[in-house]
Formats: C-alpha cells, sequence, structure tokens
C-alpha cells in the first residue's frame, strides 16, 4: 500500500486534538466558515480501522495521511442526544399506548387505563433508556479509544488554496496538532 502524496486524489487538511471540545470548537468553526458537513470526517472506530487495514495502530498520527483509513462522519453530541430521547420515548410511547388498547378493549375502568399506561410506559421509557444509554457508551468510548491513542483525528476536504488556508488556520485556532494539507495538487 503506498501512502506517498501522490496516492490521494484530493486534498485535505489534517489534524488531530487533545480534547473533544477543541475538536467539536473546530468543527462548528468550520461549519460556520462555509465548509460543508460532508467535507468533515474523523476516525472510524478502532475495530473498524483495524478490521479493515489489517493491523492495530498505535497512534493517531501514524494514520493521518493513509487514504486507506476508514472514516467515520461527523455527527454533533446535539445529534446523539436527539437520538438518545428517541430511543427512551418511543418504547415508552409504545408501550403505554399499547397498555392503554388493551384495558379499553377488556372494558377496564379509567383508573385501570391511567394505572396501566404508568406502569407499561415506565416499562418501556426504562428499556428506552437502557438502549440510549449504550448509544452514549459507545460513543464516549471511542472518543476514549482515539485519546488514549494519541488523540482524535480529523480531516476536512478542501477545493482550492483558499479552502486550505481556511481549514489550517481554523485546525491551529483550535488546539489542533499536526495541522497540514495533503494531496495530490487539482487537475
Amino acid at each position: 500500500m503506498t501512502t506517498a502524496p501522490d496516492a490521494f486524489r484530493i486534498r485535505e487538511a489534517v489534524a488531530y486534538f487533545d480534547a473533544s471540545t477543541d475538536l467539536e470548537e473546530a468543527i462548528d468553526e468550520l461549519l460556520s466558515s462555509g465548509f460543508d458537513r460532508a467535507e468533515i470526517s474523523l476516525l472510524a472506530t478502532e475495530k473498524t480501522v483495524e478490521e479493515q487495514l489489517g493491523h492495530q495502530y498505535h497512534k493517531v498520527a501514524e494514520l493521518e495521511d493513509d487514504p486507506a483509513v476508514p472514516r467515520a462522519i461527523y455527527i454533533p453530541k446535539e445529534s446523539i442526544g436527539d437520538a438518545q430521547g428517541a430511543l427512551i420515548a418511543t418504547p415508552l410511547y409504545i408501550a403505554a399506548a399499547t397498555a392503554i388498547g388493551a384495558i379499553v378493549a377488556s372494558g377496564g375502568s379509567l383508573l385501570a387505563v391511567i394505572v396501566g399506561a404508568a406502569v407499561a410506559g415506565g416499562a418501556g421509557g426504562a428499556l428506552g433508556a437502557g438502549l440510549a444509554k449504550l448509544v452514549g457508551d459507545r460513543h464516549a468510548e471511542n472518543l476514549q479509544n482515539q485519546l488514549e491513542h494519541g488523540g482524535l483525528l480529523l480531516w476536512v476536504r478542501t477545493w482550492d488554496s483558499g479552502d486550505e488556508q481556511r481549514a489550517v488556520d481554523i485546525l491551529t485556532k483550535h488546539s489542533g496538532h499536526d495541522v497540514h494539507v495533503h494531496g495530490a495538487p487539482q487537475s
């Protein structure tokens, strides 16, 4: 596998970060400075990287210029929170609605409907809370694994020298390490 600069078909600014807050601030500024979310990518999970590359890596710096490294899209913390909320609310609603339907169909009283909805909704909410915790834990585990390997790796697709300079300036401003641009010149 070649990792020479001419192996790249696109140009990208790259950096790694010591803290998720610095990474998120850099991404927020990139997005507010005209970069599209689709132009920003992060390192995939450790398991995915090792499976695709066929070996373990020790430091994220080893991966920053390797075009074969699997990547992940950036998902803002807010979206993870939205997903967690949906994972809690959906089973709660379904369980409560099912209980209400069953109790009403059997001719149960209003008190039975209220109690049944509360009990079933609580059970559904507990199930959803467990799923939401799993989503949050997986995200946190992925960040922690990358930090243990030296940092959170970020790539930004650039289209011209103006994009390159803006991306490098933003990544540097937000404490990015080894900030540079790689890739072959555009033809």
